[in-house]
């Protein structure tokens, strides 16, 4: 897997950005993939939502509107790639 070239520190419930709760996207070129480190964390991409967990990170594509919620208490971290970090089967 490709090294991040930038990460956001660590949020939890309280300190998650209100930028990162609101729609939002990434640039051109730039692959994001949301780590939930403890708890759960919905990731609303279009009219399609998956619940993150530690287990299951959420891979965002380049330019796509997405959104973020907590699901109760949790912590996560966004890493961010200028590749694509893992291969398109392992992200489904």
């Amino acid at each position: 897997m490709p090294t991040p070239y930038r990460s956001t520190p660590v949020f939890d419930e309280t300190t998650l950005p209100a930028g990162l709760r609101g729609e939002h996207r990434t640039k051109a070129g730039v692959w994001g993939v949301i780590r939930v480190i403890e708890g759960k964390l919905k990731l609303v991409v279009a009219n399609d939502e998956a619940i993150l967990t530690p287990e299951r990170p959420g891979l965002v594509l380049p330019e796509q509107t997405h959104r973020v919620e907590p699901v109760g208490p949790m912590r996560m971290q966004v890493d961010f790639y200028d590749v694509m970090p893992i291969p398109p089967a392992a992200s489904a």
